[in-house]
């Protein structure tokens, strides 16, 4: 296809075959059946490889596709990242699956991905979705190890904490490097993010709350990100679009602070490069919703953070299939969007009097 899309990189480590006989995680070799179908249209590659106490070896995809220019915006799905949450997971594989199948109809989507790039990482932690943690096989919540440290005070544990890995929301020990998990997830958004003009992300997850949540930067401080005229110009656009939606669109502290959060790390360091401009947002799901309908999930370890139903899982992945639509859609057409300097005043008034 033109402008270098869809061609394979000789630097990538070419993806394993799909029916890896050790592997044992469902949704790990789901993905390796939607990567054998996409076929050529894909670049997939192993980013690292983590092993779990049982010797088992998990690897740790990136798929991309589309536009390979560095002068093309780009979005990227990030899922899994807690073993617990699955959901998170199959919501970016489902999407992932919906753009493959329409790779062999769809004109428009041909069109789209000549002008942007899209990148997958379904399954950022294998090891602890094979054990059912929320953190990785060192025990390291992935959301608490970036280095990176509140500037207020956080919750006590749930904020991070660096006593124990058999307590929650272990960070890692001081002065460790960062968990391998998330040194692959900072080589894919340092290659395929950060090197663009703009670029968007979304990274899913599933909560104890009643109510689906868009979070943006900050978690680490309640004042506002460099580019809080992009964010609200994008969830007005969301809104314009989308006037039923179920989300609530905030920054992350407005619910609490935490260390150590990967996406903080990595926007402010995007900020280091002038005229680039990074977005990075977490779908936080209220798996709330779904116990309300079934209490006993009350008394499940999974129950607390995915539906069990097959047909309310079903349901959910439809739920969101619009929203990471629509954010693949708004990266590619970012510069009839995206506020100009004349703007900025008004649009930063808005934005502080709504958020913060």
């Amino acid at each position: 296809m033109a402008n270098g899309m869809l061609v394979h990189s000789p630097s990538c480590k070419p993806a394993p075959s799909p029916t890896v006989p050790e592997n044992v995680l469902p949704e790990l070799q789901a993905l390796e059946r939607i990567i054998e179908l996409g076929g050529a249209a894909l670049q997939a590659r192993v980013v690292r490889e983590v092993s779990v106490a049982s010797g088992r070896t998990f690897p740790i995809y990136a798929v991309s596709l589309g536009n390979a220019s560095p002068a093309v915006p780009a979005v990227g799905f990030f899922g899994g990242v807690h073993g617990l949450e699955r959901i998170g997971a199959e919501v970016v594989m489902a999407y992932l699956q919906n753009i493959v199948m329409r790779l062999r109809w769809d004109t428009t989507l041909h069109q789209q991905l000549e002008h942007v790039r899209m990148v997958f990482m379904p399954i950022v932690n294998p090891g602890g979705m094979w054990a059912a943690t929320r953190a990785n096989p060192h025990g390291v919540d992935l959301m608490r190890n970036a280095p990176i440290d509140a500037l207020d005070r956080v919750p006590f544990l749930m904020g991070g904490q660096r006593l124990s890995a058999g307590l929650p929301w272990y960070r890692g020990r001081m002065g460790d490097p960062m968990e391998i998990e998330n040194q692959a997830v900072c080589e894919v958004a340092r290659s395929e993010l950060l090197a663009r003009p703009f670029s968007l992300a979304l990274d899913c997850h599933s909560g104890f709350g009643v109510r689906d949540r868009l979070w943006f930067p900050f978690a680490h401080t309640r004042r506002p990100i460099t580019h809080l005229n992009e964010l609200h110009a994008l969830k007005q656009i969301f809104l314009q679009a989308h006037s039923h939606h179920p989300y609530i669109i905030e920054p992350q502290s407005a619910q609490y602070l935490a260390h150590g959060d990967l996406w903080d790390y990595l926007y402010l360091q995007s900020c280091e490069q002038p005229g680039h401009t990074f977005l990075p947002l977490t779908l936080e799901m209220g798996s709330w919703i779904w116990i309300k309908k079934n209490p006993r999930q009350l008394f499940s370890r999974m129950g607390i953070f995915n539906p069990l139903i097959d047909h309310r899982q079903q349901r959910v992945l439809r739920r969101h299939l619009a929203l990471l639509d629509f954010l693949s859609r708004a990266a590619c057409s970012y510069q009839r969007w995206v506020p100009q300097a004349e703007h900025y005043p008004q649009r930063r008034a808005d934005a502080l009097a709504e958020w913060y």
